[in-house]
């Protein structure tokens, strides 16, 4: 296979495996922290053991670098916690469409570092993806467990922006299974104090869940993406991932049974629209 069609392949499969994480929100019957704890320990072992059969550095190159991994899987196991925890609010749709305002949050990020103004286009995004948010809170009420799901995603889709500003400006030389494995390892250790359930009192099922979600949905995803990018432009990858919402959307109707209302679908719309615009117009100048 010609290796831009392979990487298209790679980049296709990786987003949509992106899409299917937020359903084990509601499959594995554990509290958020739960899943992310055990999910990072599992994607950890999986990009440890792909690591070491590539018979590729483990290292990093010096003790700055460790601070800064320090702090990106702080901010990711954060990320992850408000990412199902949103979910198993809101609902999968719902979730999903709330988190995906991180391209937009990223825009705003992004010239504390670069010292740079937004222009005014960002600005109509950002007022683009509210009305696309305010169309999915069925009541402006933080009792509401749709509202605060939404409330929860959008909180994940900054952590995920701030991961992502700090990774591309201070940890970018390094490939995506070796930024990763530090990332969940270290999410892994921050969050396993705060465990509900012992691993001796969760089901088999939810083991096979776990597995699941840790081997296919994290590791394998993560480093597709990173394969994809040697072939593919940084634009390429920023417009496909785009449609994550909708794979997740698709398989959570087909899977969940979730159905999504015409307020929701064009809230949705609204939001990846503008996920997609700030994407096409960032990248386009690199």
């Amino acid at each position: 296979m010609h290796s831009h069609q392979q990487s298209l392949l790679f980049l296709h499969s990786a987003v949509f495996l992106f899409g299917g994480t937020a359903l084990f929100a509601k499959l594995i019957g554990l509290p958020a922290i739960d899943i992310t704890v055990y999910r990072t320990a599992v994607a950890a072992i999986a990009l440890l053991t792909l690591m070491l059969i590539s018979k590729k550095q483990i290292r990093l190159s010096n003790k700055k670098d460790y601070a800064i991994a320090v702090f990106l899987g702080m901010i990711i196991g954060l990320h992850w916690i408000t990412y199902f925890g949103g979910m198993q609010l809101a609902g999968v749709t719902i979730g999903v469409i709330a988190f995906f305002c991180y391209p937009v949050i990223t825009v705003f990020l992004e010239p504390f570092i670069t010292k740079t103004t937004p222009k005014l286009s960002d600005f109509i995004c950002a007022c683009i993806v509210c009305l696309g948010i305010y169309l999915l809170v069925p009541q402006a009420n933080l009792g509401n467990d749709v509202t605060l799901g939404i409330a929860l995603g959008v909180i994940s889709a900054f952590f995920f922006a701030l991961r992502n500003v700090t990774h591309r400006h201070y940890f970018s030389r390094y490939g995506g299974p070796h930024t990763m494995l530090y990332q969940t390892l270290v999410a892994c250790i921050m969050l396993s104090l705060f465990v509900e359930v012992p691993p001796s009192e969760v089901t088999d099922t939810d083991w096979l869940l776990i597995l699941l979600v840790g081997v296919v949905f994290t590791a394998l995803p993560h480093s597709l993406f990173a394969s994809s990018l040697q072939h593919l432009s940084a634009k390429t990858a920023g417009l496909i991932s785009c449609l994550q919402p909708l794979y997740g959307s698709i398989l959570a109707w087909l899977i969940l049974h979730e159905e999504a209302n015409l307020s929701t679908i064009i809230g949705g719309l609204l939001v990846v629209s503008a996920a997609f615009y700030e994407t096409w117009a960032v990248t386009r100048k690199k």
